[in-house]
Parts: C-alpha cells; sequence; structure tokens
C-alpha cells in the first residue's frame, strides 16, 4: 500500500469538527414550542435527553418528551463527521413516525451553529418529499437551541418548532 492511500479498516482520526460534537454529551432537559398550524395555539413540549459518544467519531442524542395527546415520543439523532464529504451527516428516527431523516450539514464561521439539511414529508399530507433543516445553536457550556425550519413555496423558511436545551448539574 503506497502512503497516499488509507487503510479501509484503520480507525479514522478524530477532528475539529468530530471534538465540536463531543462538546453535546452530556444529561439535558428542554422546553420548547411548535406550531401547529394556522388558528390553532402553538403546542409547548418538554422532555429530557441524554447524549452519549459513540467513539470519538459520533454522538447519539437520545430523547424522551411526549406527543400533543400525551403520548409517550422517543427520538434519536445520530452525528458525526465525513472528511470525504466535507459535511456532518446524521440521521434523525422518532417513535411516532416512519421516516428516516438523512443530515447533511455545516458549521457556521463561529462555530456556534450547526444547520443540517433534511428531505422529508410534507406538512399537507400529499406524499411529497420537501426540505427541512435543523439548527443547532450553542448558547453556552451549558445550554443550546434546536430549531426546525421547512421551506416554503417562495423559497424562504418557516421556523415551526424550537426548543432550549439546558445541561443537568
Amino acid at each position: 500500500m503506497s502512503t497516499t492511500e488509507q487503510d479501509p479498516c484503520a480507525a479514522a482520526a478524530a477532528l475539529a469538527q468530530h471534538r465540536w460534537l463531543q462538546q453535546l454529551k452530556g444529561e439535558w432537559t428542554f422546553e420548547g414550542e411548535a406550531d401547529m398550524g394556522p388558528g390553532q395555539p402553538a403546542m409547548k413540549h418538554s422532555g429530557q435527553q441524554t447524549v452519549r459518544s459513540l467513539g470519538e467519531l459520533w454522538v447519539l442524542c437520545e430523547s424522551q418528551g411526549s406527543m400533543p395527546d400525551g403520548s409517550p415520543a422517543h427520538m434519536l439523532i445520530t452525528l458525526g463527521y465525513d472528511p470525504q464529504k466535507s459535511a456532518f451527516v446524521g440521521t434523525f428516527v422518532g417513535s411516532m413516525m416512519t421516516h428516516l431523516w438523512h443530515y447533511t450539514g455545516s458549521l457556521d464561521a463561529a462555530d456556534k451553529v450547526l444547520t443540517l439539511d433534511t428531505e422529508g414529508p410534507s406538512f399537507s399530507g400529499d406524499g411529497t418529499l420537501v426540505r427541512y433543516q435543523d439548527i443547532i445553536t450553542l448558547r453556552g457550556s451549558d445550554t443550546y437551541e434546536l430549531a426546525s425550519q421547512v421551506i416554503q413555496a417562495d423559497g424562504s423558511w418557516k421556523r415551526f418548532m424550537t426548543a432550549t436545551y439546558r445541561r443537568v448539574k
């Protein structure tokens, strides 16, 4: 094997982007609000999240909360960084849906905002897929915000969910 080839079985070295994700590790509580559509009041939601690492390269964000009808909701986000794509990558699944969301994203220049692009079912229920973004904004070592938005027909983004996460001391 030449020195320019990489051994596909060798462990990958953690990069700055992987280390950025590691700061999310820990126990969190969250409170947020979701837009339920025109003429409907916003839905408040809250819950807990545990973020753990899978080696130095991935984080797993496991959350529990409640659905609007009071039934339990469980969610799992996986996040890593793929140097070949020069992008953050990951997935989102929730106990309330059958769609597997695939993330591709990037950090802003200040290393405070991680924007994750994805595609999922339209709110119209017509079976089409539309573009979404989940945005993680660091507000300090013990607080971050997660916001979700969907692309509109005019190309603008409509924010429909925000949640503030606070580290459990």
